[in-house]
């Protein structure tokens, strides 16, 4: 790839000026850009940049991920890149350090949907553990959940929720958001044919029935907090030397106010195979707690939580369908379906429904 192939926001004047504003440059300037790794995910494209400087530069960053769309994904009714660009202007300059990585400039261009961020890059000192579909081991769950649960905290019953930050989902917008989906499974299950049997379709029918009254839950606007939305593992950067390091969570396209638990949920019941979701989730959720009111979070037991949490596993049914749907590839939405059908009977969700 070369610098002529790159989009304006890696040209070396344009990360001048993207850096000065955020802060970290002074009075030197980008003078060359080379590309150190690109590629594309299911989402968007990651380009690796390493930076040469003219002039003073101390402190400046010696290399930037920049984040773009595909071009596939760049049509006006695909938002996830609005969607991040919010997150970085509303919730990530409002949240403490060594959470996230930093970010230097988030834009988004309302009239052709064109977006992109420009990250900092931890690669020298974080990783992403372990390689896609392999399971993560107990001890880097358990610094991943320390990580959501301090970004949670800082988050809880916040009164920004709704008001300057994010927005609520209100009944008609519920309403709304169950219509799609209903035509969404439709199609769904036409596709899928005798690979959906009517068991399963029975409880996706009693789920829609149901759905209603599971909202009451999310309309008292109480003990929520902003959520990744997408959090499993490999949406974590994790310290190289394993050690105590912070973990940064990323990749914040599908974020909104909601409990905290359908994180949790999404990281081990939608993601985790029966055997190892059954030995390590009550004491990870224990764990998650325990951190949970350590960094102040008051009114909230223990019992909430796994209450919550049976519920957060049940709304994930609707997940696989949205991803299909959104044309992820099956090798993703197909085993997320069968984890969590599993997870859902493990959990006595289906006792929510009556």
């Amino acid at each position: 790839m070369t610098a002529e192939t790159l989009p304006t926001a890696a040209h070396a004047e344009h990360l001048t000026e993207a850096l000065r504003r955020s802060g970290v440059l002074g009075g030197g300037r980008v003078a060359n850009v080379t590309v150190e790794s690109s590629r594309a995910t299911v989402l968007s494209r990651i380009v690796r940049l390493r930076l040469t400087y003219d002039g003073a530069a101390a402190g400046a960053p010696s290399g930037v991920i920049l984040k773009t769309a595909l071009p596939e994904r760049a049509n006006m009714t695909w938002n996830a890149g609005r969607q991040e660009v919010a997150f970085y202007s509303e919730v990530a300059a409002a949240t403490p350090a060594c959470l996230l990585p930093r970010c230097f400039e988030a834009t988004w261009d309302k009239t052709t949907n064109a977006w992109h961020l420009l990250l900092e890059d931890l690669t020298e000192t974080h990783i992403i553990a372990p390689v896609w579909p392999l399971p993560p081991s107990t001890a880097q769950c358990e610094s991943s959940l320390d990580a959501w649960a301090r970004f949670h905290a800082v988050w809880w019953d916040d009164p920004r929720l709704g008001a300057s930050v994010g927005a609520w989902t209100d009944d008609h917008g519920m309403d709304a958001y169950l219509q799609r989906f209903t035509e969404y499974f439709a199609r769904f299950a036409d596709r899928l044919g005798d690979r959906l049997p009517q068991e399963r379709r029975d409880l996706y029918d009693r789920f829609l029935r149901a759905a209603p009254g599971l909202s009451a839950r999310y309309y008292t606007h109480r003990n929520l907090t902003i959520i990744h939305g997408d959090s499993h593992v490999w949406n974590c950067l994790l310290p190289r030397d394993g050690g105590g390091g912070d973990v940064r969570l990323f990749d914040w396209d599908s974020w909104r106010i909601d409990t905290a638990t359908d994180d949790l949920a999404y990281m081990m019941a939608m993601h985790w195979y029966p055997d190892r979701r059954r030995r390590l989730e009550r004491s990870l959720l224990d764990r998650y707690h325990a951190a949970l009111v350590a960094h102040g979070v008051r009114g909230y037991d223990r019992r909430a939580l796994d209450d919550d949490y049976r519920l957060s596993a049940l709304w994930l049914l609707m997940r696989p369908v949205w991803q299909e749907a959104s044309n992820i590839p099956p090798v993703i939405w197909w085993n997320n379906l069968e984890r969590i059908l599993l997870a859902v009977d493990d959990l006595g969700c289906r006792d929510l429904l009556d």
